[in-house]
Order: structure tokens, then C-alpha cells, then sequence
């Protein structure tokens, strides 16, 4: 036990700034960089007066630079500086961290003062000459790039020059922003003045598109240009370029927003990025303005309604990341009130204050509602969220007019898609659902379509179907048989919904024998002649997304050619309010529905306590599946689920990625997926998403990369960024299946290049793949070494076999397996290994089974396999001559001889190169120095003499 003096001298020892620094040296010198960051910095805030402060700074500084945190090593060694100037060892660490951030005059500038003060030091000598070379190569290329600019410039911004040159010009402006000497040239010959100029004048789309991506381009990973590009044009300009009706353009501008934000937080254009706390405290008020002009901009009654939409993705997009906390600054600024305002906007009323919105505006603002709700992580922030929604539907309630019953209603509906928990609470308070009854009963067209609208939208869930039957079937029975197509659709839509309440179970029928299949046809009538009402259609495709759980509807839907085509047609709108029927829809159509495993034991037990058993329906039967994928994916409907994939939904991108796991399901489908562009928009979603989303879309991605060949399916960079989906499906959540066939992607992949082999390394694929080689599962075994048979070309993976472990033993072992495929592939990796690596030609000697493996290997019974064998063994004996000893001292000299004795055409291979084994032996007179006569047969004995007397 402790005593009190001994805990408290303890305390003051931990709190001596030298004690904090020889802890964290010992911790830097045991290569546990985090623990010594920990003691440097109790150092440096426990010795702020100390008089070996810089020094504290510069360890902290070289512990920085061993995590290649640049920034802060950089921050740290100006510090050791300020209070000790011309430390060699600060401007040394200085010099690392700015050449790690590529600021390589200055770094040269550091270098210099410490050759300035110690010419002799030869330490910095190569470094100096290094970094020269590099200083003198970036001048000429900044004057080379200065011509182009100053040249680009002139054509570019002349709007008198001719069209082809000028977008010419632009273009060739955007490629020399990538790169970071061009981007700075730029800047300093003032680019953004003259596009901030050009842009308030400029009519051709080309060129505007391709300047706001040259703004995109210098505002890349680059804080510094951000903040000077924002300072000369200022946020609301970036507001300004967004607002067109030209989609490209639109789009152009929304990530150049995003690329300001990310420069200003730490983000990077790729999902799994996030943002840098320190980072973000710095530009906090940056931030915040631009979320204030983005939420100000949601109800500007001047924009277009794609620029409206994009503003409203931003927000989708940035409001999970706590760091930058939008979510709660979101609802503190009022800002629910103007998402509400969007979800309530209709396009009859038409008036100079109404705001301009797209068929998609109003799903879009209830993804942002949802995903804002789903950020309220404590009940008194989701109190906060619900109180202004209240506050929205009471001011509205509060002037009982025609129209604002109207837009709360639609209002209403927007809650019931999104966040359903706000919508559902909404619908309790006291008379709402009563006026919403009495709005479908109206004689208002209007009041009629929205209010039906609404009750579909609350029968959300089988309990709240049931509910609402007793006092909606009724009046949508009745609006049904109305004269007005817009009501019967809608009322269509509803009794759709409620005739779902069975679900998948063919046993149960909520409507009358034949009802579901009239309800159907209903809605294909719908769905092929759509007549004026643009919407019509897609509330034939949700009344299908219902019906399409009954597989008689599924068979006969399939059989439709028409209607089929109009269900594709209305998915490459794009149209988000349609997503959620035609997805759900296709859902079925192809069963990619979540099925709910059914125990033998359970069913057993079910009948015994006389409970309902759901039973499956015979079409749904694997070949009538199989038949219905072939024919969506023959009638395009990837390119219908490409168009969808815009959406930010979650839920909507999970379905999207079950229906394209499901027609990657078929391989004779799979390369109509990739023609249509189902590999490019599948990437995004096998990595960002729900969890089941990401992994059928890594299936699908994995399926794809089995059969076709992956510079195909995957060109240029692609084949990089598939590489994490596949080894996301390496994982003990995801079935056998799943891992099989993400190996054998994996497999193709590392054939490709280094490139990819590499990207797999660094994503830690090795030791997955490694764990499945040691699997007991025969295919996940044979199909995990196959993937390192193709590793072991990268010299990286050489050299992890060659390092002090059992990677080579263990792929010898499994030479000797039963199975011809993992022996080929294991013998395949033993083979190219001991061709390029000495070391590991030492290590096929470390199992104790050595001789045995060897001898399998040489008198295997697959040609192949023995090919492989002969191969091993030769690289052996060429390796050294003690190793070439090992051999020869053995049987295994008599098998190889025999084995030139054969007469077989299929081991040829094989044949040859026990020949050239021989041969080898003879040049090191391993043959001669055997002096068994038993062990060496005649002819040993004949080459040696012939060798005896070339030598004499």
C-alpha cells in the first residue's frame, strides 16, 4: 500500500517538466510514438517557463514527424526556435516537416542556415544536394508554367478570341490548377480576379464550367488558397455560380462548395474521410458562415430549383460530422422551418413569392430533415428539433385557410417519409388526423390529392395499416371510383398499401381472392398511359412497390414488356420522389428483400403451440428469381438504378444495392451491369451507406470482378478503389459466400499491377487473406492462397516472407493438401518466391516434413503441380551450394532422374526442368561428391568421369 508522502511525491515527479521528457525519450527510443507525444506535451504545458522548453518542443516535433503529422512538427520546431534560434536540430526537424508538406524552398532555406553555420557537417551534405536539385527544378518549371499561364491567361480571359481556343485555354487552366506549382502561379497572376471578372459576362457554359472547376482545383487540399480565393470573391459568390438551370453546371458548383469546406475542415473528397478538430476550431467562423448562407439560401425565392436541391445535398452530406457541428447549429438558426417551407411548397400555387423546386425538392428536404433528426444525439436536442417543428404546423394551422391546410398537410406527408417518429407525433396532436379525413372527403381537387396523399404515407407500418383501415379504406374505396385520374391513382396507391399488410406470406390475404391482381392491373394501366398527370406514373410504381410482395403480381408483371419499360423509364428521370416506389418495386421483383430465416426446429415448434406459419410462394422458387433478373437486366434497368443514385438516402441506396447484387446474382448479366455504368456508381455505395447497403454492394462489386476482367470492369483508378469493398467482405459478419467470392475478385485484382498490389498492402489484405489460407472451409482455403500465389510478385510481400515467421512453411504445408487447386496455387507462390529470394529458398527447409514436401511435390500426380515442384527444387539448388547439398544428400536426387525417364506428353514442363536440375547438380559437382553407388545410378557415374577429364 502507498503512502499518502509516497503517492504525492509520486504526483510531483510526473509533474517535473525533465521527468515528462526523459519518459517520453524512453518511450521515443522503444518506438511508441503516441505514449511519448503524451509525456512531451505534460513537458512543455508543466515547463512553460522552463529553460528547456525549445528543447521539449523540438522532441515533441520529432515525434510529429515519425507520425508524419507535417503541420504540427512544423508549429513545434518554429517554437524550439523562437526561443532558442539556429538550434541545427530544430532547423533540421523544420526542414523534414516542410519538405513533408512540400514547401521545399524554405525547407531548402533551413538547410542552408545550418550549412551556413557548419560548413563541415556532413550529415546535411546529400540533403543539400537533394533539396537543390529539387529547388532548381521547381524554378525552371515555375518558369516554364508561368509562360503557359501568362499565355492561357491572354486567350482564356479575351472574349474576343475564337470559341475553340478560348475553352481550349480554360481547359488547359483547369489541368495546370492541378498541379501545385500551377495552382500557385496562378494565383499570384491573379486567376481569381479574373474569373471572379469573366464569370459576370461570360454566356458559354464550357467555359464557365471549367473556371468554376479551376476555382475547384486551387482550393484543393490547399487552406491558404481557399482563404485568399474566399477573401477576393467572398461565400455568396459561390451562391451565385450555383444558381442555374443547367444541371452540369450546378453540380460543377456544388463541389467546389464541398472542396472549400473540406479545405477549411481537413476533408478530402472520399468517404471514410473526416474532419481535423484542430483544423476546424481555426476556421470556425468560416464555417459557420458558410452554413448561415447555405440555410439562408434553402428559401431564397430567387434560385432555381437544382440550385435549391444542391444546397440541400451540402447539408445531407456535412451534418453527421460532429466535429463541425451543423446539426444543432442547423436548428438553433431556424433553419427546420425553412426545410419545412420546401417540404410544403407545391407547384399549384403558383405566385412572383413562390420558390422554384424540382419533382425532387421536396424528398430531398426530407432527407435533410431525417438525416438532421438522426444527428439529435441526446433527448433534449430531439426535444429542441420536434418544438420547431410544432411551432411550423401550429402557424400554419393557426390561419385556417384553403391553403395552408394544404401545405401543412403536404407537410405532414414529408414528415411521414423522413423522420417518422417527428411525423407520427405530429399526426397524434389532437384534430389533425380529423382534418386530413375530412380534406380526402372535400370537394376540392386539391385538398383531396394531398390528404390521400397523407393517409398512404401514415399507413407506414402493418400496426398503423390496420389502424387507419377502420377509417380510411372506406373513403379511399369511394375517392377510387372518382372520374378525376389524379385521385383514383392516389386512392389506388392506398388500398395498394393496406392489401399489403400480409407481407411476403402467401397465406395470408387482407382483400378478397383475385383483389390484389385487379389492384395491379389498375396500376399498370397507370404506369404504361400515364395521360397529363406527370405523377401519375409514380404513384402507380409506389401502388406496385405494395402489390409486388404477392408473387402472382411479380410473375405477371415480368411477362408485361410495357410496363416493365415505363417502371425503367420512370428510374432514369432520376426523379427522387419516384426512387422509393420503382426501387422497392424492383426490391421484390428480384426477392433482394431481408428474408428472415426460418429454423425446421421452430416451424416444428409453431405447429405443436398451433401458431401461424408464414409460407413461401412456389414463384418465388429460385428458377422463376433467376428469370425475372434475366429479363430487368435485358430491358436496362441499370441504367434506370444509375439515374437513382443520386439520392442521399440511406435506406434508398441500400435497396439500390440489393437489387444490383441481385442481377450481379446472374452471371450472364453481369456484363450488360458494367456497359451501363453499374461498376462506377456501385463503388460509392459498397463504401458509404448502411451496413447491409455497403455489403451487397461489395458483393455485387465482388461478383462483377469474378467473371469479367477487372481492366474492364475496372479501369484506370477504379481498380484501386474496389480494392476496400472486397476486403471489407473479408470479415467474420459476412457469410462464406461473401468471402469466397471477395477473394476470387481479389484474386483477378492482384494479377492486374503493382499498383494494386500495393493498394492492397496498404489497406492490411495480407493478414486478412492469410487468416483464410488457414481456414478449415476447402474453398475459402483454396481460394485465399490463390490471392497470395498473385501477391507474392510485389517485392513487398517477398520480403514479409522473408522476414523472421512462418509464411513460407506454412505455404509449403499446404502444398501437401488433397486439393489439386490449393496445391497448384501454394506450390505456384513457393515457386515465384524461391526464384527471386534466397532467404526463402533457406526457409522450405523449415518445416520438420521438408523431405516430404519436397517428395510430394516431385512425384505429385497433377503435371502442374509437379511442374511447380521441379521448379522450386531447381531455384534451390541454383540458391547456394549448401542448400543445393541438402538436396542432393537425399532420395530426392533419384525421384528428379526418374522423372526424366518419363514418356508423358503433359508433364513435359516438368520433364525439362528435372533435366535442367541435373545439369545444375553436374556444374557443382554435387553428382561427383555422392559417393553412395546405391544412390547414384550409372549415368551419375558417367558424368562425373566426363567432367573429370575436362577438368585434367
Amino acid at each position: 500500500m502507498v503512502s499518502e508522502n509516497g503517492g504525492q511525491k509520486q504526483r510531483e515527479l510526473e509533474e517535473d517538466p525533465n521527468v515528462c521528457k526523459e519518459r517520453g525519450n524512453e518511450e521515443f527510443k522503444n518506438g511508441f510514438w503516441d505514449e511519448a507525444l503524451v509525456w512531451y506535451t505534460k513537458a512543455i504545458k508543466n515547463g512553460e517557463k522552463h529553460k528547456d522548453l525549445p528543447v521539449f518542443y523540438k522532441n515533441r516535433a520529432a515525434t510529429y514527424l515519425k507520425l508524419e503529422n507535417y503541420t504540427k512538427a512544423l508549429d513545434d520546431c518554429t517554437k524550439s526556435l523562437e526561443g532558442c534560434p539556429n538550434d541545427p536540430k530544430a532547423l533540421f526537424r523544420r526542414f523534414q516537416a516542410l519538405e513533408g508538406l512540400e514547401r521545399f524552398e524554405e525547407s531548402y532555406r533551413d538547410l542552408r542556415a545550418i550549412h551556413t553555420q557548419d560548413p563541415n557537417n556532413k550529415t546535411i551534405k546529400p540533403h543539400l544536394e537533394r533539396m537543390h536539385a529539387i529547388v532548381q527544378e521547381r524554378s525552371r518549371q515555375r518558369a516554364q508554367t508561368s509562360n503557359k499561364v501568362t499565355q492561357m491567361f491572354q486567350i482564356a480571359f479575351d472574349l474576343a478570341a475564337a470559341k475553340e481556343k478560348r475553352e481550349q485555354a480554360m481547359n488547359n487552366i483547369v489541368v495546370l490548377a492541378r498541379e501545385t506549382a500551377g495552382a500557385e502561379v496562378m494565383m499570384k497572376e491573379g486567376l481569381v480576379h479574373q474569373i471572379g471578372k469573366l464569370l459576370k459576362v461570360e454566356k458559354n457554359n464550357d467555359i464557365v464550367t471549367n473556371a468554376i472547376r479551376a476555382i475547384d482545383q486551387v482550393c484543393t487540399k490547399s487552406e491558404d488558397r481557399t482563404k485568399t480565393v474566399i477573401k477576393e470573391l467572398g461565400i455568396p459568390w459561390f451562391l451565385q455560380i450555383l444558381d442555374s438551370n443547367l444541371e452540369d453546371r450546378v453540380s460543377v458548383a456544388q463541389h467546389c462548395m464541398q472542396t472549400v469546406l473540406n479545405s477549411c475542415t481537413g476533408m478530402e473528397n472520399k468517404d471514410d474521410s473526416k474532419p481535423v478538430k484542430e483544423l476546424v476550431e481555426g476556421n470556425k467562423q468560416l464555417i459557420d458562415t458558410l452554413l448561415t448562407c447555405l440555410v439562408y439560401s434553402i428559401t431564397e425565392r430567387t434560385i432555381t430549383g437544382f440550385a435549391r436541391d444542391a444546397i440541400m445535398e451540402l447539408i445531407i452530406r456535412n451534418v453527421h460530422y460532429k466535429t463541425i457541428d451543423w446539426a444543432e447549429r442547423l436548428v438553433e438558426m431556424k433553419g427546420l422551418f425553412r426545410l419545412m417551407e420546401v417540404c410544403s411548397e407545391l407547384e399549384e400555387y403558383k405566385y412572383e413569392s413562390a420558390m422554384n423546386i424540382t419533382p425532387s425538392s421536396r424528398t430531398i428536404a426530407t432527407v435533410c430533415l431525417a438525416r438532421i433528426y438522426e444527428n439529435m444525439y441526446y433527448d433534449a436536442a430531439r426535444q429542441r428539433f420536434l418544438e420547431q417543428i410544432e411551432d411550423f404546423v401550429k402557424d400554419k394551422l393557426l390561419t385556417p385557410d384553403h391553403e395552408s391546410k394544404v401545405r401543412v398537410t403536404v407537410a405532414l406527408t414529408s414528415l411521414l417519409t423522413g423522420p417518422l417518429d417527428v411525423g407520427n407525433s405530429m399526426l397524434s396532436k389532437e384534430g389533425v388526423l380529423q382534418m386530413i379525413l375530412a380534406m380526402a372527403q372535400s370537394d376540392v381537387l386539391l385538398e383531396q390529392k394531398v390528404a390521400v396523399e397523407c393517409i398512404i404515407a401514415a399507413a407506414s407500418k402493418k400496426d398503423k395499416a390496420k389502424g387507419l383501415a377502420q377509417s380510411g379504406a372506406e373513403i379511399l374505396k369511394k375517392l377510387y371510383t372518382c372520374k378525376n385520374e389524379e385521385i383514383r391513382v392516389r386512392a389506388l396507391v392506398g388500398l395498394c398499401k393496406m392489401g399489403s399488410v400480409g407481407g411476403l406470406d402467401a397465406s395470408i390475404r387482407p382483400f378478397a381472392d383475385g383483389s390484389t391482381k385487379k389492384l395491379a392491373e389498375a396500376c399498370r394501366k397507370f404506369l404504361v398511359k400515364p395521360g397529363k398527370d406527370k405523377d401519375v406514373r409514380k404513384f402507380a410504381a409506389e401502388g406496385l412497390s405494395y402489390l409486388t410482395l404477392d408473387a402472382d403480381v411479380k410473375e405477371k408483371l415480368i411477362e408485361d414488356r410495357a410496363a416493365i419499360q415505363g417502371l425503367i423509364e420512370l428510374a432514369k428521370t432520376g426523379d427522387q420522389s419516384a426512387l422509393y416506389g420503382v426501387v422497392t418495386t424492383l426490391v421484390n421483383l428480384v426477392n433482394a428483400y431481408e428474408k428472415q430465416e426460418i429454423l425446421p426446429e421452430l416451424v416444428e415448434l409453431a405447429k405443436f403451440a398451433k401458431h401461424h406459419i408464414p409460407e413461401e410462394h412456389e414463384l418465388d422458387d429460385p428458377d422463376f428469381v433467376s428469370g425475372r433478373i434475366i429479363v430487368l437486366a435485358n430491358e436496362g434497368v441499370t441504367s434506370g438504378l444509375v439515374a437513382l443514385c443520386k439520392t442521399e438516402s440511406e435506406n434508398s441506396k441500400e435497396m439500390i444495392a440489393r437489387v444490383f447484387n441481385a442481377l450481379c446474382s446472374e452471371q450472364e448479366v453481369r456484363g450488360k451491369v458494367v456497359q451501363q455504368g453499374g461498376a462506377k456508381v456501385l463503388l460509392p455505395l459498397s463504401l458509404n451507406g448502411t451496413a447491409n447497403g455497403k455489403r451487397h454492394a461489395a458483393q455485387a462489386l465482388s461478383r462483377i470482378g469474378i467473371t469479367i476482367n477487372p481492366e474492364v470492369a475496372f479501369p484506370g483508378q477504379r481498380n484501386l478503389e474496389v480494392v476496400r469493398p472486397l476486403l471489407n467482405q473479408l470479415h467474420p459478419d459476412c457469410n462464406s459466400l461473401e468471402n469466397f467470392e471477395a477473394l476470387m475478385a481479389l484474386c483477378n485484382l492482384a494479377s492486374m499491377n503493382e499498383s494494386t498490389r500495393q493498394r492492397i498492402i496498404k489497406e492490411q489484405g495480407i493478414s486478412k487473406v492469410e487468416t483464410y489460407m488457414a481456414e478449415d472451409h476447402l474453398m475459402l482455403q483454396r481460394a485465399a492462397t490463390q490471392v497470395m500465389c498473385n501477391m507474392v510478385q510485389s517485392p513487398e510481400v517477398v520480403k514479409m516472407h522473408e522476414k523472421e515467421n512462418d509464411r513460407v512453411k506454412f505455404l509449403a504445408l499446404l502444398t501437401m493438401e488433397e486439393d489439386e487447386e490449393t496445391a497448384l496455387a501454394s506450390s505456384g507462390a513457393l515457386a515465384y518466391l524461391t526464384a527471386v529470394s534466397e532467404k526463402c529458398c533457406e526457409k522450405m527447409f523449415s518445416p520438420n516434413s521438408w523431405m516430404e514436401i519436397f517428395q510430394t511435390l516431385i512425384a505429385n500426380p497433377c503435371p502442374e503441380v509437379q511442374y511447380r515442384g521441379m521448379v522450386i527444387v531447381l531455384n534451390v539448388i541454383s540458391a547456394n551450394k549448401t542448400l543445393a547439398e541438402r538436396i542432393c544428400d537425399t532420395e530426392l536426387l533419384r525421384m528428379i532422374y526418374g522423372a526424366t525417364q518419363l514418356n508423358d506428353e503433359k508433364r513435359a514442363k516438368a520433364i525439362e526442368t528435372a533435366h535442367k536440375i541435373l545439369k545444375v547438380a553436374e556444374e557443382n559437382r554435387l553428382i561427383e561428391e555422392n559417393k553412395d553407388a546405391d544412390l547414384a545410378p550409372d549415368v551419375f557415374k558417367e558424368q562425373s568421369a566426363t567432367i573429370e577429364e575436362i577438368d585434367e
